[in-house]
């Protein structure tokens, strides 16, 4: 599986919290030029069903926990994402699946591109076939 957890830099500050922060080419093997965050989400809320042809992602959840549902047609597994100085790559065709824990949970996202729909695979036949005859390698 082409994903990995990274520990994000922290800063602490004994008695007023911490900094956390990363770097884009040092602590993630590619420069960012997108960074969204997802919010606003109940319990129990499934968002995601996608993967990407190209795109490399760094995931990491400041705020609460959310569970990643992990697959790259041969194997599954999953990560929850409930420490602010814990990150997850994904590489591209990994199928992801991301399950809020907790409400109002933050799911941030720091990309390796521009937004392009034409990256995305939406349908989980269309991912199979799709890694299938691209013989996909990171």
């Amino acid at each position: 599986m082409q994903t990995h957890l990274i520990t994000i830099n922290t800063v602490p500050t004994p008695n007023i919290g911490s900094l956390s922060f990363f770097e884009a080419e040092r602590d993630l093997p590619f420069p960012i030029k997108r960074i969204y965050y997802i919010h606003g989400v109940p319990a129990n809320t499934e968002r995601g069903a996608h993967a990407h042809k190209e795109l490399k992602q760094l995931l990491f959840c400041p705020y609460g926990s959310v569970k990643i549902l992990l697959d790259n047609g041969k194997e599954k597994t999953e990560v929850i994402l409930d420490d602010p100085s814990k990150g997850l790559i994904i590489t591209p065709c990994i199928w992801r699946d991301m399950i809020w824990l907790v409400e109002n949970s933050v799911l941030c996202v720091a990309a390796s591109d521009y937004y392009n729909e034409d990256d995305y695979i939406r349908d989980y036949s269309e991912f199979i076939t799709w890694i299938n005859s691209h013989e996909y390698r990171v």
